[in-house]
């Protein structure tokens, strides 16, 4: 297997310092907006952009955690059965802002889903896509990020993967793999 950095952490700290201050050129005091990150990875950006954002802005943003498990279009197609994760939405989407937010962008397909998922929690006014990686050449549905990060080319063989830093991770790393 072979690999390449992409983002080392100081990089994806300059990243994550420029959407926020995109999402805040935008939505300034964001008072009727509300940030999903999608289940299970695109938590970790969602907890990070939260944290710049609050530190910037001194005050609360408003976040939830959104499982698009079952609205899933390979959900029964699978031999092995999708475990869902937690959706942790506390407030109406009815009439809100909604950003979404995932890691990388691939297909498109997890943003499909999610949008169908985020319906059972109202309306929104407005929906947009944040994300850290966007691969290019490689949707299948015509979606497309209205924030991202990086946009790296990239074939099918090849897999973007997003380390976040923790007890295993000594630092914030983006991948590319590939065999």
């Amino acid at each position: 297997m072979e690999k390449k950095l992409i983002l080392n952490a100081l990089q994806i700290e300059i990243t994550l310092s420029r959407l926020s201050h995109q999402l805040i050129e935008n939505h300034q005091d964001f008072s009727d907006t509300i940030l999903l990150g999608l289940q299970p990875r695109g938590i970790f950006l969602l907890d990070a952009l939260v944290e710049k954002l609050t530190t910037i802005l001194s005050k609360k943003i408003v976040f939830g955690y959104l499982d698009t498990t079952f609205h899933r279009d390979d959900f029964r197609k699978r031999e092995v059965a999708l475990r869902p994760n937690s959706t942790k939405i506390e407030h109406s989407l009815e009439n809100k802002k909604i950003i979404l937010i995932d890691d990388v962008l691939y297909t498109g397909r997890s943003v499909r889903a999610a949008l169908d998922a985020m319906l059972s929690f109202g309306r929104p006014s407005q929906v947009e896509m944040l994300t850290l990686i966007n691969r290019l050449y490689t949707r299948d549905l015509p979606i497309e990020p209205n924030y991202s990060g990086i946009e790296v080319n990239t074939l099918e063989h090849q897999k973007v993967i997003v380390e976040w830093k923790n007890k295993d991770i000594a630092e914030n790393q983006v991948w590319l793999v590939w065999h």
